[in-house]
């Protein structure tokens, strides 16, 4: 396995790198599985931060190959995710676009959502396409890097819960500036990472997302690329942020806040120390406790299980996506299922820590599976 380390800053070149935090043999698949245990690879999930930009990044770079072996359903399952798609869609919509060139986007769903409103010309190009039924889009299987020449109409580009997987940001938007005219647009959607780390979400910073994308870094790589903001839109308080953005030869080019190092490391301690206190809590309380399940066969599940929870009390972990049932968590000796096996179980008790997700996932099971499931 060859590793890609990073030895700078990916903002600015700067060879000050701070060692913050290391999850010791970390699963690098944030999904299930149907292989054995045997199979799964463990690697040091090292974080880092910039004594100069402040930028929290992961040191060492898995293959993609290794970190993308199959889908892991992350942003197809769910009302919230639903909403979002919605939301965005709209978003686009009030642009008027003429014609769309979107980045990734798999499955459609954007376009599909679109399609609501009106139906124009839309490209998509992913590496590994998965239309959803009803897709007006027209596919190209092909990887976007430097190398990806395309020549057609479109005035503007989409991209949605991209950019923050990407091991090169600056490269990324430097391609799609080379793509777009003068007062073309730039149009996508990406999580709102600093909400989601002042709220311990742990689907913040993983092996997938290796760097903090905070709205001041997104806007200095914008305005160093020559994009001028339009409009800006919050999606929840701390699930996504629309952005609507203009190639220009005027952008106003944007400096980094030094004072985003002091920030941003504490914020990143807190986070590590909250999930210690967390765990050490939650294993006293289900120590006597039987029928104790754990919520989320994504990385919700295999944070807790790193900083020490007790997997030997949990019977199952549970999850809505079907086709992650009587799967086995990756990294994990835990197997999937359904919520829907609460129903006849006596005061089950589920430890919840989705993020954003929790309060959908509560009231689901509480008003349709079993009103007396117990929350940790």
């Amino acid at each position: 396995m060859e590793i890609i380390n990073r030895n700078k800053c990916i903002l600015n070149d700067t060879e000050d790198l701070e060692f913050l935090y290391s999850f010791k043999n970390y699963p690098v698949f944030m999904g299930c599985t149907s292989e054995e245990f045997s199979t799964d690879i463990f690697f040091d999930m090292d974080w880092y931060i910039s004594k100069s930009s402040g930028l929290i990044q992961l040191k060492n770079l898995l293959p993609f190959d290794v970190l993308y072996p199959q889908t892991h359903g992350a942003g197809s399952i769910g009302k919230v995710w639903n909403q979002h798609h919605t939301s965005f869609a709209n978003f686009l919509y009030e642009e008027k676009p003429k014609s769309v060139f979107e980045i990734g986007g798999s499955h459609g769903i954007l376009n599909n959502k679109y399609s609501e409103f009106e139906i124009i010309p839309w490209i998509i190009v992913d590496a590994n396409p998965n239309p959803i039924d009803n897709c007006n889009a027209f596919f190209i299987k092909d990887i976007f890097d430097d190398d990806f020449e395309y020549i057609g109409d479109y005035d503007v580009i989409v991209h949605s819960h991209l950019f923050e997987h990407l091991y090169d940001p600056q490269k990324f938007i430097e391609k799609i500036s080379s793509m777009l005219c003068e007062n073309k647009k730039m149009i996508f959607s990406i999580p709102n990472m600093d909400a989601m780390l002042n709220r311990k979400y742990s689907n913040c910073l993983n092996f997938e997302h290796t760097f903090f994308l905070s709205e001041p870094y997104v806007e200095f790589i914008l305005s160093k690329y020559g994009f001028e903001i339009i409009r800006k839109q919050y999606f929840m308080e701390d699930h996504s942020i629309f952005y609507a953005v203009i190639k220009t030869e005027s952008a106003h080019k944007k400096n980094i806040d030094s004072s985003l190092y002091l920030k941003n490391k504490a914020q990143y301690i807190n986070y590590v120390n909250h999930y210690q206190k967390l765990v050490s809590k939650i294993n006293s309380e289900i120590e006597y406790k039987d029928n104790v399940y754990l919520f989320g066969a994504h990385i919700f599940a295999q944070n807790l299980l790193s900083f020490g929870l007790n997997q030997s009390k949990i019977k199952f972990i549970l999850d809505n996506d079907t086709d992650k049932h009587n799967k086995r968590l990756y990294g994990s000796n835990l197997f999937v299922k359904s919520p829907k096996i609460l129903e006849d179980i006596s005061n089950p008790v589920v430890i919840l820590s989705a993020g954003v997700y929790n309060d959908e996932i509560k009231k689901d099971i509480i008003d349709n599976i079993n009103s007396l499931t117990i929350f940790i």
